[in-house]
């Protein structure tokens, strides 16, 4: 099975080769799409290291996403970010439950591996505390036991993820992937992947801004 990789990327020109150059060594295809707001060089700087580079449409994380995965070859497709948070070391640990086991998603779970980012400020701890409210909700639904369905670093089926029909065009993508696959039936699975602290800059993702779009994707547990 073909494996591809999605790095969305919002004005990180300062860790997108890393990004690039650490992910390429476990993946068959690497894509960047770059956010139509970025004003520096990641795209300069992507455009010559990855196999596809695009400009998104600039309505978020999760239409960044999705254009990804229209233009991926690979019959897996991992999603990283690209501001080196994540080790692209686990990337196998992501892919080899897909291929092995016949999982449909597999998703890094922070709980398990540990997260640099998610203590130590309010606004960290109020992401922390939403996140796990918003587990509770999901594992309560279709009693499971997860501990992360908002981490961006993970794998899922190329036709699974088109199967999904995601509407989310933000950060909540992520979550409202992890509820749709369950809700379908799909196997899901979770492995231990730790989180580093961004080395450059802050958290794209505000919660004072965002936070509401996180709650109101509960909603597909009902839909």
């Amino acid at each position: 099975m073909k494996t591809s990789i999605i790095i969305p990327a919002y004005a990180e020109e300062n860790t997108i080769e890393e990004t690039i150059r650490t992910a390429r060594e476990y993946v068959d295809e690497t894509i960047v799409v770059v956010a139509k707001k970025s004003k520096d060089n990641t795209f300069k700087i992507a455009s010559k290291l990855a196999d596809i580079c695009i400009i998104d449409d600039g309505r978020g994380k999760g239409a960044a996403l999705k254009i990804g995965v229209e233009m991926a070859s690979g019959d897996v497709i991992v999603f990283i970010d690209s501001d080196g948070s994540h080790d692209a070391k686990d990337i196998p640990k992501l892919v080899k439950p897909i291929i092995k086991d016949n999982y449909d998603l597999v998703v890094g779970s922070r709980a398990l591996g540990g997260s640099e980012e998610l203590h130590g400020t309010l606004s960290e701890f109020i992401r922390n505390s939403g996140g796990a409210v918003i587990m509770l909700c999901v594992n309560y639904f279709f009693n499971v036991q997860f501990t992360d369905c908002e981490n961006g670093f993970r794998a899922i089926k190329k036709d699974v993820f088109k199967s999904l029909r995601l509407n989310a065009n933000d950060f909540d993508v992520e979550q409202e992937m992890f509820i749709k696959a369950l809700k379908d039936g799909r196997k899901v699975k979770e492995v231990p992947t730790h989180e580093y602290k961004r080395k450059i800059g802050n958290s794209r993702l505000k919660v004072s801004k965002t936070g509401w779009k996180f709650v109101w994707g509960l909603r597909h547990l009902f839909l």
